[in-house]
């Protein structure tokens, strides 16, 4: 995973924790059942997005709910409805979308506290479950459509909402699609695909559609990539759902850092934060932790070798 100088080792530390008014201990939900059964589930924390103001927001998934987290960590409950929400991203015009498994793409009003619907089908089939979103700088929205596929079941789906509303299927093929980014220059997919421990790279043509798709890198462990972010130098930030830590890869597909939590296993999502973009937040899910970690110590390293 890497040439010659190993990967750079960057302790996360706690941002801020779910509070305990907010946990749901001891209920039981139809999520927890299919997805972690068995397991005690008060929380389930996943797409971190900050907003114009340094808000974060994160949302919940067995119990449907969204929250806000100021910068000094307070928690705020915006919103809490019948969903699982997944995915959370935030536009440039503060438009909050989110990747809901049993709604589809869904947007939410904040200030109202409601959740409007935007794209719940495709030609009258519904969405095997989505997970994961992604904002094009033009107003087009990426999305995976993930469901439980897997080795045993690979037809995930990665989707392009056009902002004139075309829907485009870019693959058809995917081994548990989950988190998803575009490179610097938005010629390059970047999708997570969970249960294949490996990040794909999928190349757009002319005409937009997606050719030569290739592993872009390889992972391994019980589960898999799951959330991803990525710098303006084109270094992708990949949380690892089991491994207990973020993976930091050049544009090579070199490791050059690993960034470890200091709360749990579970590491599901990553957004980039801080005044200089210099911090790198990332949600432990089954704790109900956000970590934080010093990400300008890789420019450091980068710039001193």
């Amino acid at each position: 995973m890497y040439l010659d100088t190993p990967p750079r080792l960057i302790q996360a530390e706690v941002f801020s924790a779910m509070p305990d008014q907010f946990r749901r201990k001891g209920v039981n939900t139809e999520w927890a059942d299919a997805n972690r059964p068995g397991q005690p589930t008060d929380c389930f924390i996943e797409g971190p997005s900050f907003d114009a103001d340094g808000n974060l927001y994160i949302v919940d998934i067995p119990f449907g709910r969204i929250f806000r987290i100021a910068p000094g960590g307070q928690w705020s409950l915006v919103v809490e409805y019948e969903g699982w929400p997944n995915g959370l991203k935030i536009s440039r015009d503060g438009r909050i979308f989110v990747a809901d498994y049993r709604r589809g793409i869904v947007e939410l009003d904040a200030r109202a506290g409601r959740m409007m619907p935007v794209l719940a089908s495709r030609n009258s089939e519904s969405f095997k479950g989505c997970n994961d979103l992604h904002l094009a700088s033009n107003g087009d929205i990426y999305f995976t459509d993930q469901g439980q596929t897997g080795l045993h079941d690979p037809t995930g789906r990665v989707y392009r909402l056009a902002k004139s509303g075309r829907l485009d299927c870019l693959i058809d093929t995917g081994i548990s699609p989950n988190g998803l980014v575009l490179d610097p220059a938005e010629a390059v997919l970047f999708v997570a695909m969970t249960r294949d421990n490996a990040v794909w790279r999928m190349p757009f043509m002319k005409d937009g559609s997606v050719s030569k798709v290739g592993r872009f890198c390889s992972m391994f462990g019980p589960s898999g990539p799951d959330g991803m972010t990525m710098d303006k130098a084109g270094r992708l930030f990949v949380a690892h759902a089991s491994l207990g830590h973020v993976f930091v890869f050049a544009p090579n597909g070199e490791l050059i850092a690993r960034i470890k939590s200091c709360a749990g296993q579970s590491c599901t999502n990553v957004a980039i934060g801080g005044n200089n973009s210099d911090r790198l937040y990332i949600t432990e899910s089954v704790t109900g932790t956000v970590m934080v970690a010093d990400i300008s110590v890789i420019n450091s390293s980068l710039r001193g070798a």
